[in-house]
């Protein structure tokens, strides 16, 4: 449904109120800005009252209005450009305080994921990563830094990790090169989707590797490439993709591989302490 939104309200035109039709027109003439505005916000555009906005996302088969939005901004968010970006959080910023706002949207992005997501696939993915023979981790762009710090924290947990390196593709195919069965890729990739990571997820799908993906939905060209994904919302606010909902799933990940991991994962890190006490690597005054 959430790709045929505007081919619903198209199609159901003619059935609806005279309020309704007047949400209907300015959502397909604006739905870029539609999709980011609250039931109360489009409302008073269009000159109607918000529970007529609830009752019209009813009346498109949508459990509420909230889900009316998120299939309107799914279906628009990879085709944005950045500058379109902008004029839209300009649009829904107007007037508001932008800390709350920002702050809001992120904490209804971790509430969603809590509410939402698959504990079993969750649980399937800590399993792959457990028997796998080797891990490679692979996030280009703005989600090349998830991938820097998933990598971080997987190699104090396991030996076989590769942080795969994305200045060239022909880097990428040569880092990849030994890939294979039991081998385990960690693909990351929010909009605006990367096709080098899509390409990049292909190639070791066909080598044999089990895919796991880290992305925002069902809609991802990386879901149906993985053999189980963990997916968490990324917010799109102005030209900065919000990643705190990301970046609290791939916590819970490492805690639950730590967890799994039991005594082995307190001896590595037992050894670490003496490492680090021994080079003063961290300083314990501001006498020191």
């Amino acid at each position: 449904m959430a790709k045929s939104v505007l081919h619903i309200i198209e199609n159901e035109m003619s059935h609806f109120s005279k309020g309704q039709k007047r949400i209907g027109t300015y959502i397909l003439e604006n739905y870029d800005k539609a999709a980011f505005m609250t039931a109360s916000r489009l409302g008073s555009a269009v000159g109607v009252s918000e529970s007529t906005v609830v009752r019209f996302a009813s009346e498109l088969g949508y459990e509420g209005y909230p889900n009316m939005q998120r299939a309107l901004q799914e279906m628009i968010r990879n085709r944005l450009t950045s500058t379109q970006r902008i004029k839209v959080a300009d649009d829904m910023l107007m007037g508001q305080d932008v800390l709350a706002t920002v702050m809001h949207s992120d904490m209804n992005k971790l509430r969603m994921v809590v509410d939402e997501s698959d504990r079993n696939e969750f649980n399937r993915c800590v399993d792959y990563i457990l028997k796998a023979r080797h891990i490679y981790i692979l996030g280009v762009r703005s989600s090349s830094f998830l991938a820097g710090y998933l990598n971080f924290y997987m190699h104090l947990l396991f030996e076989n990790v590769t942080l795969v390196q994305s200045n060239a593709a022909g880097e990428i195919f040569e880092q990849l090169f030994r890939i294979g069965p039991n081998d385990v890729m960690i693909a990351i990739s929010f909009p605006r989707y990367s096709r080098v990571t899509a390409n990049t997820v292909q190639f070791a799908k066909d080598r044999g590797a089990t895919i796991l993906s880290i992305t925002d939905n069902e809609h991802s060209p990386l879901f149906h490439k993985s053999d189980a994904a963990l997916l968490a919302p990324s917010e799109m606010i102005s030209f900065v993709d919000s990643m705190v909902a990301p970046m609290s799933v791939m916590n819970a990940l490492l805690v639950a591989l730590g967890f799994r991991m039991g005594t082995d994962i307190s001896s590595t890190f037992s050894e670490l302490e003496n490492i680090w006490d021994k080079y003063g690597v961290f300083g314990k005054g501001d006498d020191e």
